[in-house]
């Protein structure tokens, strides 16, 4: 009999199933924060039971062990924590630090190992996270007419915070119940959803979107892209708009690019590019320009921030980084430096070790995925996940959002495991 996207299989596909599905009300609670971290270890504790109890299982109940790919973002994961530590005392910043911010990086850094693991090991399909995804996305329709009636109808940008914030985090706005915000000067309200900020649901947003593509059922499909498509608009976020646009394009090129009809066609478009090719940059120029300037003042603090944090990291502490994050000054709002961007967020904090640490694991994400996407489904889905990563991480900290996004790190786990399998098909039919 057929498995169902309806009916999980395994106790892994329902605890995800039931916690997507429960976005809302875990939002509502403020348990978003919380329950990522706790999901990713739950089912860390279940990949790592399963491939330790696997000799002794039948051969067909055993844990797949995992792709190459996944023990390079164990290592480079478990790295941070290392270079955290020498960081850490590097800079003398005490125990009390150091264990907060280890348990930081339980929370954060790695949850982006663990969930790519238990997608890896755990047989869990694309097609139940599809589903849950476009049931999230029902509720979602039914819930945004009261988002956008709120900020016209006297109600409070934010409706409270919730008393689990006293566990800790990086901020108030992870635990809060926030309806909208305005934006400054203008006034203009904007919306984040179940995000801590409005750029936040983008990403979210653009992760959905790519994972109710996978859904087969046309009614479940068109709710969850629908309701995925508003976050994204609605959150009025500029590179969420941009990483719809570059990147479904691209997967649907790879989808098509064993037939040669893909190729005429685009002889005639790399011709009138060579021949526009001057007009052409000075358009994509402008149109740069004209990204930056539609919010100048964000883009020029997150310039500024960068250009801060990259100076600070080459004079003060270049290998192993200053070990934690520290405000800016007046000029950036005191907002943390490298709080906008990972890269340089890492190259503070962790130096260029750091940035290593991840680097080497998301080059190695996109070289497997990357030839995966052009023969299967799961690979299509896989490299668009690590694509949407690789390009927000120069726009967010990965870290950060690690609690949130965890569906493409689950996505990016079991499409490296397909991606095993056909190889391994490929290498038996050889």
């Amino acid at each position: 009999m057929a498995s169902s996207a309806d009916h999980p299989q395994n106790p892994a596909e329902r605890l995800i199933a039931a916690v997507i599905q429960s976005t809302w009300l875990l939002w509502l609670v403020g348990g978003l924060y919380i329950a990522g971290p706790a999901l990713g270890w739950i089912l860390a504790g279940m990949a790592a039971w399963a491939l330790y109890s696997a000799p002794g299982r039948a051969p067909d109940a055993r844990a797949a062990s995992p792709d190459w790919v996944i023990h390079t973002w164990i290592a480079g994961m478990a790295a941070m924590l290392l270079i955290l530590w020498i960081g850490h005392t590097t800079n003398a910043l005490g125990l009390a630090t150091t264990i907060k911010s280890t348990i930081g990086w339980a929370k954060g850094w790695a949850l982006i190992a663990l969930f790519p693991l238990a997608g890896a090991v755990l047989n869990i399909r694309l097609e139940v996270i599809a589903r849950a995804v476009c049931k999230l996305g029902v509720q979602t329709l039914w819930l945004i007419p009261v988002f956008l009636l709120a900020p016209f109808v006297g109600l409070p940008e934010t409706l409270w915070v919730s008393p689990l914030s006293v566990i800790g985090g990086s901020g108030p706005e992870y635990f809060a119940v926030t309806l909208y915000t305005l934006e400054p000067g203008s006034g203009v309200p904007r919306w984040q959803f179940f995000a801590p900020w409005s750029p936040a649901a983008g990403m979210i947003a653009v992760i959905y979107v790519i994972l109710a593509l996978q859904e087969k059922h046309l009614g479940w499909r068109t709710a969850g892209i629908s309701a995925a498509v508003l976050i994204a608009l609605l959150s009025q976020s500029r590179l969420a708009l941009v990483a719809l646009a570059v990147i479904l394009p691209t997967i649907w090129a790879l989808r098509h690019a064993s037939r040669p009809a893909l190729w005429l066609a685009a002889v005639p478009v790399i011709l009138l590019a060579g021949i526009f090719g001057g007009a052409l940059i000075d358009w994509a120029q402008q149109l740069v320009a004209d990204f930056s300037s539609a919010r100048a003042d964000s883009s020029r603090v997150r310039a500024t921030l960068g250009r801060i944090a990259i100076e600070r990291w080459q004079n003060e502490a270049p290998w192993f980084g200053h070990g934690i994050v520290e405000a800016g000054p007046h000029l950036v709002e005191y907002m943390p430096i490298g709080s906008h961007h990972s890269w340089y967020g890492l190259l503070f904090v962790k130096g260029l070790t750091g940035a290593l640490a991840l680097a080497v694991p998301m080059i190695a994400t996109i070289a497997v995925l990357g030839r995966a996407a052009l023969s299967s489904a799961a690979g299509r889905c896989g490299f668009a996940m690590i694509a949407v990563m690789a390009l927000y991480s120069f726009g967010e900290n990965l870290e950060m959002l690690a609690y949130l996004v965890w569906p493409a790190w689950v996505a990016i786990g079991t499409s490296l495991a397909e991606a095993r399998k056909l190889r391994g098909a490929t290498g038996a039919s050889a």
